[in-house]
């Protein structure tokens, strides 16, 4: 595998909305861009948590995946029109920092998870299950590689407090 597990840090969000678009199957971020969409919600000022990124985000919801992208925003921000929300509790979660060459989609397979699952028990850390999922494409570490071509993608487990 080519994505290596940088780090494994706890953080804590307050109480949050979600806000951008839900989808049944695979999110479509090729609209996103399309319909320049993220310049709608970057004029809120976004959670500390959600930093300078844009989120892909799942939870598992009556035994499905229901995935999201958008951005978190303090809990009760207004919802710009043509957009979704949800509300997700304060939550603490292991953040992976992920390593890899740029535009590998080995970012976002199951041994990746799998691999990050087990540093968090390493660490006696218990994931929240089907709880939040968060992949933080935070910039300049998603955005700008590095000399050797690698990207860091920050990967986001919601843990028991």
């Amino acid at each position: 595998m080519s994505i290596k597990l940088l780090d494994v840090t706890v953080e804590s969000c307050p109480a949050a909305r979600l806000i951008g678009k839900r989808y049944e199957g695979i999110p479509n971020w090729g609209e996103w861009w399309e319909n320049d969409w993220f310049s709608v919600l970057e004029p809120t000022p976004a959670l500390p948590f959600n930093g300078d990124a844009y989120l892909g985000a799942v939870r598992v919801v009556d035994g499905r995946p229901e995935r999201w992208i958008g951005m978190l925003f303090p809990a009760g921000t207004d919802v710009p029109e043509g957009f979704a929300s949800v509300e997700i509790p304060p939550l603490s979660y292991a953040v992976c920092y992920l390593q890899g060459p740029e535009g590998s989609g080995d970012f976002f397979a199951l041994d990746t998870h799998s691999m990050c699952l087990q540093a968090l028990t390493a660490r006696s850390l218990q994931r929240k299950e089907d709880h939040w999922c968060l992949e933080r494409y935070n910039c300049p570490r998603w955005t700008t590689p590095d000399a050797s071509g690698n990207v860091i993608l920050d990967y986001a487990i919601s843990i028991e407090a």
